[in-house]
């Protein structure tokens, strides 16, 4: 009971994190992204021949929107799993199995549009551009594996949990 408003603090602190984290990229998709790869794209010589660059990645980042919003549901879903005290469960393991997954689409969804970055950089002399690819490849496989070894980790707990209270 002592812990009680300390374990609440950090679940909806991570929860304010998730709807902050959402509501980015929300908006990200809703405003900003459009009017930039429609800008002058279709009118503008100097971008005509990549133009196609830009709309596979605009769509990359549409279809990787997909995935990590689910993944952010089932991060939203996993912190009431602790709330509830169902932290080590089975239904714990499921929802970090399923951001791992959502991560790793997110992380190939990028990886495949690293050469239209390298076209684009390569139009524009910026070879910024690519790091900026191949940072949004290797954060969500970051997330991935870390979900991965979480969720291997809670498994073996649930397993040694289970051994134990049928030696008792």
């Amino acid at each position: 009971m002592k812990n009680e408003p300390l374990k609440k603090g950090s679940t909806l602190s991570l929860r304010g994190a998730i709807l902050a984290l959402g509501a980015v990229v929300l908006f990200l998709c809703a405003l900003p992204l459009p009017v930039i790869f429609r800008g002058d794209l279709g009118t503008d010589a100097e971008y005509k021949d990549i133009a196609y660059a830009f709309y596979v990645i605009l769509t990359v980042l549409y279809a990787a929107a997909v995935p990590f919003f689910y993944a952010l549901f089932q991060a939203w879903r996993l912190l009431g799993y602790i709330d509830k005290d169902k932290a080590f469960s089975l239904l714990s393991v499921a929802a970090l199995k399923r951001i791992a997954i959502c991560a790793g689409a997110v992380s190939a969804l990028f990886a495949v549009s690293l050469p239209f970055f390298y076209v684009w950089a390569q139009r524009d002399d910026a070879p910024g551009l690519v790091v900026i690819g191949m940072f949004c490849t290797g954060a969500p496989l970051v997330v991935a594996v870390f979900a991965a070894v979480l969720q291997r980790l809670f498994k073996e707990t649930i397993d040694i949990k289970t051994e134990n209270d049928l030696t008792v």
